[in-house]
């Protein structure tokens, strides 16, 4: 059975539990990182070195990277629906999956960061703000690339949308000033209607 090391409160963890409930797959998740610990362990860093979480054992197959181990299970599982067939719609998904990696994560890290885990006399709130106004403009692009299609890829929900729902969950919950994007706004409450994202991914912010 497909094995997940990760607590649920993670962001990262979460891409890769709703992407297991898309797929359907059963698997076994132990709590790791953050209060749990586990990931600073000997057994731990021998299967993941960079000590951080999800780590999957899939039969003994040890991956880490949570948008590698959404794109492996999405191609082993998912051909056809996750991982589209048609190549260069395939190919958009994950472009989509590389620009948050390169770009909206490190935006949207130092606010979520700063308003969720840091204790109020010691956030910097001038790289919130710095950061916010950065993500806004980023976001503008989604809110673009959503006017001629109903997911990140086209017409069918894919791996693509897994990471920018995760990031869109934040987005919406955190106390910050947000332009108007109605159809980014669309687009994530139809997300968090899927039974994956009510499941795994729409606790409160912690």
């Amino acid at each position: 059975m497909l094995k997940i090391w990760g607590r649920t409160t993670s962001i990262n963890v979460q891409k890769v539990l709703w992407c297991c409930a898309e797929l359907g797959l059963k698997f076994d998740r132990v709590d790791a990182g953050g209060k749990f610990g586990v990931n600073n362990t000997p057994e731990y860093l021998a299967m993941n070195p960079n000590g951080l979480v999800p780590t999957i054992s899939d039969d003994g197959f040890i991956l880490w990277e949570s948008h590698a181990i959404v794109r492996y299970l999405s191609r082993k599982h998912g051909r056809g629906t996750l991982w589209p067939n048609d190549e260069t719609v395939c190919a958009d998904a994950d472009r989509w999956m590389e620009w948050y990696s390169t770009t909206l994560w490190g935006n949207l890290r130092p606010v979520f960061w700063n308003l969720v885990r840091v204790e109020p006399d010691k956030r910097d709130m001038k790289i919130v703000e710095e950061s916010r106004k950065r993500m806004a403009d980023n976001l503008k692009m989604v809110e673009q690339n959503l006017a001629s299609r109903p997911y990140m890829a086209g017409n069918a929900f894919t791996m693509g949308d897994i990471p920018m729902g995760v990031a869109l969950h934040r987005w919406f919950q955190l106390p910050i000033e947000r332009p108007a994007y109605p159809r980014l706004a669309a687009y994530y409450e139809g997300l968090k209607q899927r039974p994956g994202f009510a499941q795994h991914c729409s606790a409160p912010l912690t």
